[in-house]
């Protein structure tokens, strides 16, 4: 029955549930997964899977400020696979708020990542990275505050996943304010720096998740990450030949002294300069286990030391991009 709300049964939580954005959901759509409301004492199921969202029951719950559903968790993968078929028509949606439009590609993003990482090598999710990408930079390049609404709803608590989305999102910014203004360049760009670090599925969880500083020999199989993504991409043979760049070149430095190959100035890509600048701002403004974020103006005045190796007008880019200009970074 339309709208009709039953109790199915009593937490005192949310627990197996994930929380959804009801503007995730569009009108007209079938849904293949069960919708539930949270009363604060119950998890209610108020629409079965298999129904159309309509107009109708869409604004009532709108209306209500009911903004997040919760759905299974064991119906994660349906609802994955549906925003991800529509998210062009969130974004080009005109009743949706830009904050919200960006907590859910955020969202999105970082449930695709995780997908990818689980299997690397499997077709359908990087064909969905690849559409996802597509659909983020266009409204990105679309939207005059994007790149600020997407610093709203960032995570700074480390996670490979979150870490991934947070590259690309500082990635795509840098490139668009450093001339990369070609619809398809930014494309190849961002679904690189999605995916620079999908190499790490390779690597054993007891060094990827270590609670500290790894030791000499872990560290050795870590920096093989660049070549094994490239290694994982090459298996599935979807993503744009430019996008590999910032996969093996997002910890090469201009001084000669990066890794895997050492690659000095003229031989890293553009892309893979400003996704090495990307990877190491957000890996040292995350919160980890064992090391507190650094702040903002920490990180890049760090960076900003010429032993650092980042590209200097790229970076200088980067720090205007992130605040005033403080040209006694420089």
């Amino acid at each position: 029955m339309e709208g009709k709300i039953e109790t199915i049964r009593a937490h005192q939580d949310t627990s197996g549930y994930i929380p959804i954005f009801t503007h995730t959901l569009t009108v007209d759509s079938v849904l293949d997964f069960d919708l539930y409301l949270f009363d604060g004492t119950s998890v209610v199921l108020y629409r079965s899977k298999d129904l159309p969202m309509t107009t109708k029951s869409r604004r009532e719950l709108l209306r209500r400020n009911l903004n997040r559903l919760y759905i299974s968790g064991e119906h994660r993968p349906q609802y994955q696979k549906y925003i991800r078929n529509h998210i062009s028509q969130v974004l080009t949606d005109e009743s949706v708020d830009d904050f919200t439009k960006s907590s859910i590609v955020y969202d999105c993003a970082k449930e695709l990542v995780k997908d990818v990482f689980t299997d690397p090598t499997r077709c359908e999710h990087i064909q969905e990275s690849q559409s996802f990408v597509e659909s983020t930079v266009l409204y990105v390049l679309e939207g005059k505050n994007a790149f600020l609404n997407m610093l709203k709803v960032m995570s700074f608590d480390y996670s490979v996943f979150t870490h991934s989305v947070n590259v690309c999102t500082f990635s795509m910014a840098l490139a668009h304010a450093s001339g990369v203004d070609k619809t398809q360049e930014l494309i190849e760009l961002a679904t690189g720096a999605l995916l620079h670090d999908v190499g790490k599925a390779r690597v054993p969880e007891s060094i990827l998740h270590k609670p500290g500083p790894l030791d000499r020999s872990e560290w050795e199989t870590m920096r093989r990450h660049p070549e094994w993504g490239v290694e994982l991409m090459t298996e599935t043979d979807l993503i744009p030949e430019a996008s590999y760049l910032p996969i093996a070149q997002h910890h090469e430095r201009i001084t000669g002294k990066g890794y895997p190959k050492r690659l000095s100035r003229e031989g890293i890509h553009v892309y893979g300069r400003i996704v090495a600048i990307a990877d190491a701002f957000d890996a040292m403004t995350t919160n980890r286990v064992y090391r507190a974020a650094d702040s903002t103006f920490s990180t890049l005045k760090t960076m900003s030391l010429p032993t650092q190796g980042f590209d200097e007008d790229l970076l200088r880019r980067f720090i205007e991009l992130m605040g005033p200009a403080r040209p006694e970074l420089m």
